[in-house]
């Protein structure tokens, strides 16, 4: 049997645990074997954007050590995953980065490419609006953004389908930067702010009642901006978690 471990982001483990366990929860649902590696900490980014490339090497070979003997390391964030299969080119050597970055996988991601997932046994009924991260949209290809004139296939939408009584409806903009960003939300603070009250502008005219994306950075950012905005993670509705937590 294949092997498979969860990688719970910081902000995720400090703030957003519930998503880790929906994680957890559809994995085990679905008939993987997933174990949690004690060990593992911070992916790097942080470092790695703000120029400590040192510390982001440090942070990129404990990665390596942790999740080395796994065929699968999955984790319920677009940018952290990102980090792992395309930043961490520049901080491992050749074989160690490809031996890596070919076994991890967004959640979504996992299940729509991996698992293969066709039907899922979960109810929400609610109206949703997607909203799509920068690191999952255009390094991972999770979904479609506007700036390409062609037919698209979104990996988010197609499982968000499966799920019973749920209506998706747009999202102007759905593919434009929250303004989170990490530390550009600290370095152009009022930058961020006004992206950030552009998308909600945008959610609020869309008519749904919760705004759901694949990075609960971007969702955190929002939330700092609209203490009322109802917001979930995707995996919380694949899972059938969410149900339990409104």
């Amino acid at each position: 049997m294949a092997k498979a471990a969860l990688f719970v982001p910081c902000f995720v483990n400090s703030i957003y645990p519930n998503v880790a366990l929906a994680t957890l929860k559809i994995l085990q649902d679905l008939g993987f074997e997933v174990e949690y590696p004690p060990n593992q900490t911070c992916c790097g980014q942080p470092f790695f954007n703000s120029g400590f490339i040192k510390e982001a090497k440090e942070l990129a070979q404990n990665f390596v050590k942790n999740f080395k003997n796994y065929d699968y390391i999955i984790a319920p964030s677009g940018s952290c995953i990102s980090m792992v299969k395309v930043h961490y080119r520049e901080l491992l050597p050749p074989k160690e980065f490809e031996d890596i970055s070919k076994k991890s996988f967004e959640i979504c991601e996992f299940l729509h490419d991996v698992a293969k997932v066709k039907e899922l046994n979960v109810s929400f009924p609610h109206t949703v609006a997607l909203h799509q991260s920068c690191h999952g949209l255009r390094e991972l290809e999770l979904g479609v953004s506007s700036e390409l004139n062609l037919p698209y296939n979104s990996k988010v939408l197609n499982l968000l389908n499966l799920v019973k009584d749920i209506k998706i409806v747009p999202l102007k903009n759905s593919d434009e930067c929250c303004g989170f960003g990490g530390t550009f939300s600290i370095n152009e603070s009022e930058l961020s702010v006004k992206m950030g009250r552009d998308k909600l502008a945008n959610f609020k005219a869309s008519g749904a009642q919760f705004l759901v994306g694949y990075d609960n950075s971007c969702l955190m950012h929002l939330a700092s901006l609209d203490p009322n905005l109802k917001s979930l993670h995707v995996v919380e509705i694949l899972a059938g978690a969410a149900n339990e937590t409104l």
